[in-house]
């Protein structure tokens, strides 16, 4: 018979080898976790190309911007899903071109929406009705599922019901407002509606909306720097109304809306860097920040008061003023430093880049659009030649674009150009006599490309 004794201490051996191996395991997923990095964007709202340190800017200070440019990448050629916020919203949420979702303009007064019912269009009379419809899978959704605590806070414009809030659409977390625009200190859109929200419940609070996302940015980076986490923070500014800080009257009203100046510009841009040093230092603090990467880009093209030079044109059109956008990435682990590339790429390529770093996998049918730019960017595979395409499709609005390497084919209207961006950046000289076959190409890749459009069945239309 065996001795009482004796199994007792197998027991003993047996839990405590079992108590070892649990610790072993824990620290490998820990040091595993702990080499997986964090992931910050930072998306600004209708932001000039030559409106900060690295692109330019003479008259708005933006040291921390200057420093993601020092030690990280700048890209020359970057450029947004669309020349307006909601489908550059959509086409990076997603992953995927925003016409796949049917969302091509702004939600909002300016909006021509739509529902599919039996096959047919109806119009939404509602101009906060819609919002990126829930089958549509999400990036957060696919990094949450790779482990990663995500949080979102600032401008959401991506559906103002509940159905569609944030922390339904994959964040753990969410503070900001929900629409298209706010007053910056009563957080109410021109005709009334209470945009701000914490999380699925109205929110009030007191102060200046970009100080208020700040905050809760550096506070979630706090909480969590312990594990993996991707932080969202889409800034309402620099978008109308042109609210400073410390100047809380008037209220916006649609009359007022648009009131302002360069220096109102400024200041509101200079918040946002301010923001960004902020959470530099957190996550420095935290011992995170060379191990994260820090995004920083914008919507579309710079509205009034902006500086988008030496680009033409602005926000709302396909010229280069309303689509190309700074981008400036740092991610001491992994990306050089100083450098400045041509490598042309756009918004939903940061989608493809954060779930492929974090270990993110699409939604199977639905493969990301945009492509990862890590490998381009650190020397291990060379430049990308690829195509690009925008759209706008509005009554009383028609403009088409599409850039393939250094050539842009642009349709305004009934007006057809051809530019040579390498050489003309600020699109002045119409080549279309010129190079006949370079044309006839772009027009011929568009065509593709709309007709791959034209056989998605959205649930929405907002054009």
């Amino acid at each position: 018979m065996p001795n009482p004794d004796s199994l007792l201490s197998l027991r003993r051996l047996r839990r405590r080898a079992a108590l070892v191996l649990i610790g072993v395991l824990a620290s490998v997923l820990a040091a595993a976790d702990a080499r997986r990095p964090n992931i910050v964007f930072i998306l600004i709202d209708d932001f000039g190309y030559a409106d900060s340190g690295p692109y330019g800017a003479k008259d708005i200070r933006t040291p921390h911007m200057d420093r993601l440019a020092r030690e990280g990448v700048r890209f020359t050629d970057f450029y947004s899903n669309a020349p307006v916020c909601t489908p550059t919203r959509t086409g990076f949420i997603t992953g995927r071109w925003q016409q796949r979702a049917g969302l091509e303009w702004a939600f909002g007064f300016t909006a021509e929406s739509f529902r599919r019912v039996g096959g047919e269009w109806v119009r939404e009379p509602d101009m906060h009705a819609l919002g990126l419809p829930a089958s549509i899978p999400t990036l957060p959704q696919a990094l949450k599922a790779a482990g990663y605590a995500t949080g979102a806070f600032g401008k959401w414009h991506l559906g103002y019901r509940d159905e569609y809030n944030p922390t339904r659409r994959g964040f753990d977390e969410y503070f900001g407002e929900l629409l298209g625009h706010a007053d910056y200190y009563t957080h109410a859109y021109f005709d009334g509606t209470h945009a701000l929200r914490d999380g699925l419940k109205p929110a009030k609070a007191e102060g200046y909306l970009t100080d208020l996302i700040n905050k809760r940015a550096v506070d979630f980076i706090r909480r969590q720097a312990r594990e993996p986490f991707f932080l969202y923070v889409p800034h309402l500014a620099v978008h109308a109304p042109f609210q400073p800080p410390g100047r809380p009257k008037p209220s916006v009203t649609k009359a007022n809306m648009y009131d302002g100046d360069r220096r109102i510009y400024a200041a509101m841009v200079e918040k946002v860097d301010e923001g960004l040093g902020l959470i530099l230092a957190e996550l420095e603090r935290a011992g995170v920040l060379d191990n994260t990467l820090v995004v920083l880009s914008s919507d579309n093209g710079g509205e009034r008061y902006s500086d988008n030079s030496p680009l033409a044109h602005k926000k709302s059109t396909l010229w280069e003023g309303g689509i190309r956008v700074p981008c400036l990435m740092r991610w001491p682990a992994r990306l050089p430093r100083g450098v400045v590339t041509p490598q042309v790429a756009i918004t939903m390529d940061l989608s493809a880049t954060f779930a492929a770093i974090a270990g993110a996998r699409p939604h199977p049918g639905r493969p990301w659009d945009g492509i990862d730019l890590v490998p381009i960017l650190t020397g291990e595979r060379p430049l990308e030649t690829r195509s690009f395409f925008w759209r706008i499709d509005r009554t009383g609005r028609q403009q088409k674009a599409v850039r393939h390497g250094q050539w842009k084919y642009l349709q305004d209207g009934n007006v057809e150009m051809l530019f040579d961006l390498a050489a003309d950046i600020g699109e002045r000289r119409d080549l279309f006599f010129q190079h006949p076959g370079i044309f006839a190409d772009l027009k011929a890749r568009l065509a593709r490309w709309e007709a791959e459009m034209a056989r998605e069945t959205p649930e929405v239309l907002v054009k």
